[in-house]
């Protein structure tokens, strides 16, 4: 059981960083030069892409700190407050904002995949998730497989989810995840200082 719940809760705040519902509007604006036909492709292909860069973030979680000499504990706080931004962006403000005007022509890693998807917050989330133990590090790979295959659907569906559901729609939509993850962020930057507070 505890294993269960710490796939889903990890599936959850993966899904909640990388937004997927919120990204819609920006990927539409950075692939609307693109053919129709391509898009499918420049979808999986940039997922792709955001996935492995975010597999390796969280495979060289643990070596990465011992590397700097860093306590998990510091990872959790520095985690946590770039979380707490990000939410803070999404609540008051909208996707295109981030990445100014798109370039014309068909994306590549800029600014889809990198950073998008695989941007600050969520390389600082799967830092923190492969800096855990070696048991629970499988657990988190299956997490961030199912929410990267779920914002690739997404993606896929991009133009019949927003004529479905209409912008007003995804932009509640996003404030909301905001306002959910402020949470998380907050919880995560608390337990953070607890467990440096208690190792000092």
């Amino acid at each position: 059981m505890p294993q269960r719940h710490d796939f889903w809760s990890t599936l959850i705040l993966l899904l909640l960083i990388l937004d997927p519902l919120g990204n819609l509007p920006m990927f539409l604006a950075v692939t609307r030069h693109v053919d129709p036909a391509r898009r499918t492709w420049v979808s999986l292909r940039e997922a792709a892409i955001a996935y492995l860069v975010l597999l390796l973030f969280m495979a060289a979680g643990r070596r990465f700190l011992e590397l700097l000499g860093l306590e998990q504990s510091s990872l959790q706080v520095a985690g946590g407050m770039i979380l707490l931004l990000v939410a803070i962006k999404m609540i008051f403000s909208g996707s295109e904002a981030m990445f100014g005007d798109p370039a014309q022509g068909e994306p590549l890693i800029f600014p889809l995949a990198v950073p998008l998807l695989a941007g600050p917050s969520a390389l600082a989330a799967v830092l923190l998730l492969g800096s855990g133990s070696w048991k629970t590090i499988g657990l988190h790979i299956l997490a961030l497989s199912a929410a990267m295959a779920i914002t690739a659907l997404v993606l896929l569906l991009a133009d019949r989810l927003l004529s479905l559901l209409g912008d007003a729609v995804l932009r509640a939509a996003e404030k909301l995840m905001g306002l959910i993850l402020s949470a998380i962020a907050i919880d995560m930057l608390m337990r953070g200082l607890v467990a440096y507070l208690v190792k000092a």
